[in-house]
């Protein structure tokens, strides 16, 4: 037997707890699966709070364990030969806590395709304080260097606070960029500096409807929050810059025009986490244990229980999480 959160459904009324399940409800869950690993550690993304508090329809099975990270320890390879019992593996996206059992759970049972070595020196549990968010932070930061963007300019960061903007202003400011980090949160101004943020700015001065074109201020953007904020940070981006863009905390839209594309050759590079093939996620772990300072690491990431993922998911959702949140699943 091993505890798990259990999403379940019964026409529109939608049950979330944590129960016991065992080895046979896990098989029968995931027959396309051939990997076992007993989970050390997962995490609380944006899609997992959703998922959690039945926000938004992020859950296309039913039920599910929810949970898009986890990290542990292989069990029982499946007969894959890539994998042998001992081996400590992560495991990101694939439709998993979505569409497929996932790491909210003491275990789990995935493709042998889905996963990836944890490099050293990093443990389990530095694996899930970076999770999707401080992974796809690292594919952010790929993306933008290969579009030839150099160390030296001056680069913003949205949702500075979240995940992805932490880890994203780390990874930049250890890089030797200048770090622009945009918060509605004028609080953790010095939560940001301590990251590597240079100068920190309120959202509000991109959040709102603006011109097509605007003064020329950043080299580089890395954004998560979509709508106004990226419609913004394209106006303002330098001639020949770059736009990463990977999220829509503010929303979906895109309320922008042609004008910074065709009249300053502005890239908007779009970045994707879940689908991403196995070598470049592999070199996107391996650069993420080389670059991030791991002692600021642990220091923005908060531990809970696994039953406190509920209350977690709450805080999330309504603003009040800074950084990272790992779930301990075996307590």
């Amino acid at each position: 037997m091993f505890n798990a959160l259990f999403l379940s459904k019964d026409g529109d009324a939608v049950t979330a707890d944590k129960r016991a399940l065992d080895d046979d409800d896990l098989r029968k869950a995931t027959p396309e699966a051939n990997v076992t690993v007993s989970v050390d550690y997962s995490t609380l993304n944006y899609k997992d709070a959703l998922a959690l508090t039945n926000t938004s329809p992020i859950v296309r099975k039913w039920p599910l364990v929810p949970g898009i990270d986890a990290a542990g320890t292989v069990l029982d390879s499946g007969g894959d030969p890539r994998w042998q019992a001992g081996d400590k593996v992560v495991l990101n996206g694939w439709g998993v806590g979505e569409s497929h059992w996932g790491g909210l759970a003491q275990r789990a049972r995935f493709k042998g395709d889905w996963l990836v070595r944890v490099p050293p020196p990093l443990s389990t549990r530095q694996a899930m304080a970076i999770g999707t968010a401080g992974y796809t932070a690292m594919l952010c930061v790929m993306a933008l260097e290969g579009q030839g963007v150099q160390p030296g300019g001056e680069v913003l960061v949205t949702g500075a606070t979240g995940g992805v903007g932490s880890i994203a202003t780390m990874l930049l400011a250890r890089r030797g960029f200048h770090v622009t980090a945009s918060t509605g949160k004028a609080s953790e101004a010095d939560y940001l500096k301590a990251l590597g943020a240079s100068t920190v700015i309120d959202r509000a001065e991109l959040s709102s409807p603006g011109k097509p074109l605007q003064k020329e201020r950043w080299t580089a953007v890395i954004d998560s929050v979509g709508s106004h904020t990226l419609a913004n940070a394209c106006a303002q981006t330098r001639y020949n810059g770059v736009v990463a863009a990977c999220g829509l905390a503010q929303g979906m839209d895109f309320p922008a025009t042609v004008a910074p594309f065709i009249l300053r050759a502005v890239r908007l590079v779009g970045v994707e986490s879940v689908m991403v093939p196995i070598d470049r996620r592999t070199h996107a772990w391996s650069r993420l244990a080389a670059d991030l300072d791991l002692a600021r690491l642990d220091g923005l990431t908060r531990e809970v229980a696994l039953a406190e993922s509920f209350d977690a998911a709450r805080e999330l959702l309504s603003g009040k999480v800074r950084g990272r949140i790992v779930v301990d699943v075996n307590r």
